[in-house]
């Protein structure tokens, strides 16, 4: 009913970019660019801040509590390596979805403005967020090709893990932006969830590393999936499974369709509230 009414089908999660394609990408570079404004660093600190936390998360896990992600050990560089793709992976998603509660409340203005085509706003968020993984895809790669002398063809395939992400996102962007107007507390609780999805997610620890029972609930966690198949094809230099990533796809697919079709139907509301 509520898809009907508003005539929304699939396809309008991608035209919703490609009808405001400038628009969005105008509002994405004044985005980037105003997270770094006035600081000495500036766009420095999109390479400073990821080599930092790794730096403290690679001490934390594999020195501290010696976590490995083969039985024999590895190297700490190798240990950065795959612990970096997991949290670059995981950085597109968790930016998105902890920034969509507030995406209204922080362009009011563009609310009050009944020709502006909110629902490109976490188009805006997700382009930002995109920018910042390629930012440290570079370094990963860097780092790789300079220890390992050449970088897995496999490399080429991330679009196909990374996109069905992007798709899923969205979906929850749109929903939590509007429902962020009218129950603020949402986005509290919104980081609080995706803390919990990043540890339960194999990012700090192999998911060989559970009991064989327990491996399976871990990909109840969107983010698994994800983060095996990155590390597959940018470090293991492993093929895709191509069944799980189309039904990974068609999943992603289906939240960002209902994820619009929920932004749609209750934006004439946002005007009022704010």
């Amino acid at each position: 009913m509520l898809l009907r009414e508003h005539g929304l089908s699939p396809l309008m999660v991608f035209t919703s970019m490609s009808s405001h394609w400038d628009l969005i990408r105008q509002l994405t570079k004044r985005e980037i660019a105003s997270r770094y404004r006035g600081s000495l660093l500036g766009m420095l600190w999109s390479l400073a801040h990821p080599i930092m936390m790794v730096m403290v998360y690679t001490f934390v896990f594999h020195v501290v509590f010696k976590a490995s992600w083969h039985p024999g050990g590895e190297s700490s560089l190798e240990f950065v390596l795959t612990l970096f793709t997991g949290l670059i992976v995981c950085g597109v998603f968790n930016e998105c979805v902890n920034r969509a509660p507030t995406l209204m409340l922080n362009h009011a203005s563009f609310v009050k403005k009944v020709v502006f085509p909110l629902e490109i706003l976490p188009w805006v968020s997700l382009g930002a967020a995109l920018f910042q993984m390629g930012v440290s895809l570079a370094v990963l790669m860097l780092f790789h090709l300079l220890t390992h002398i050449s970088l897995n063809w496999t490399a080429v395939l991330l679009p196909c893990v990374v996109v069905p992400l992007a798709l899923y996102a969205l979906g929850l962007s749109w929903f939590l932006a509007s429902v962020g107007v009218f129950v603020r507390d949402v986005g509290p609780a919104i980081t609080v969830v995706t803390n919990l999805l990043l540890f339960l997610a194999p990012v700090f620890y192999p998911l060989s590393s559970l009991p064989e029972s327990y491996q399976p609930l871990l990909y109840l966690n969107p983010l698994t999936f994800v983060v095996e198949q990155s590390r597959n094809v940018l470090i293991m230099g492993k093929m895709l499974p191509w069944p799980g990533v189309v039904v990974y796809f068609l999943c992603s697919l289906i939240v960002a369709w209902l994820g619009l079709a929920w932004f749609q139907r209750t934006r004439t509301g946002f005007a009022d509230v704010l």
